[in-house]
């Protein structure tokens, strides 16, 4: 079968649950995947050739595809702040609302200067931590999360990515204190409370780990209260604790954060609109 024929296909068995212009995304995506072949070389190429057992993982792709898959888990991988990382199913897909929480931290460390120390809480992917790090090499860069199989991901992506971050498995919500002082506490822990499961979409809430989205109803800020409690005792003199936050619950998370004795508390819009991001300090 020729690449064209393909696309026909296609077409014709996502067309009834994807908007077309996302059908033809996805499938540009898939030909470079599979065949290094970009749209240009498509057009070009309308008779390029397909293997009988590219077509086996064509129709997986498919059937992956009508299930509501992510794509991101289809090709394991996804693209953050314009690096490469390796995704799974033991990891969150990384956001692009997160990282205008890195562009914030990143803004406040370049004016800052060397020598920062950061760490992330509850790393996943390791995309926030590895972000920083190639964006301030000189800071000193530490990761914890309490799923293994997450922090074995993090790792390859730290290597793939050249740079050296400290991983630690770690229960956050089990730890009395942290073993030294940061200049900078970043998280952005689970936040999703199970009355807002019928607002998640099926390709999230089939596919992605319910460790690192779901809280209970009756304490949905036990993380925040938590990390923040240790950030008392842990960041330097001038040190920042920023949290990606429940879109629902920014006051709330502001009104935990001014009773721990938190000072310059400020609270931030993502770029649709919604509350989705939090910096303090002492």
């Amino acid at each position: 079968m020729n690449i064209k024929s393909l696309k026909t296909i296609f077409f014709t068995e996502l067309q009834t649950i994807q908007e077309d212009s996302e059908i033809e995304s996805f499938f540009f995506i898939f030909t470079e995947f599979l065949h290094n072949l970009k749209r240009i070389d498509v057009s070009l190429h309308p008779d390029f050739e397909v293997s009988e057992s590219d077509l086996e993982k064509w129709n997986t792709i498919i059937s992956e595809l009508k299930n509501e898959k992510p794509i991101q888990y289809i090709t394991g991988e996804a693209w953050f702040y314009g690096l490469r990382f390796e995704v799974n199913e033991n990891t969150l897909i990384p956001r692009p609302e997160t990282e205008e929480l890195v562009e914030w931290i990143v803004d406040g460390l370049k004016i800052k200067g060397k020598g920062q120390r950061i760490l992330d809480i509850g790393t996943g992917s390791g995309c926030i931590p590895i972000a920083l790090k190639k964006e301030i090499p000189s800071a000193q860069v530490s990761a914890i999360d309490v799923s293994e199989k997450a922090l074995e991901l993090a790792r390859k992506n730290a290597i793939n990515n050249d740079v050296e971050i400290n991983f630690t498995h770690q229960n956050i919500l089990e730890t009395e204190s942290l073993d030294e002082k940061y200049d900078v506490i970043v998280s952005n822990p689970p936040y999703v409370r199970n009355l807002e499961k019928q607002e998640i979409k099926k390709n999230v809430l089939d596919f992605e780990p319910h460790l690192a989205l779901f809280v209970d109803d009756y304490d949905a800020l036990l993380f925040y209260r938590k990390i923040a409690q240790l950030a008392l005792k842990s960041l330097s003199p001038n040190g920042k604790l920023f949290f990606e936050i429940n879109q629902y619950l920014g006051e709330e998370t502001v009104e935990l954060l001014t009773k721990l004795g938190f000072k310059n508390i400020e609270l931030r819009k993502d770029f649709v609109g919604n509350d989705r991001m939090i910096c303090c300090c002492l």
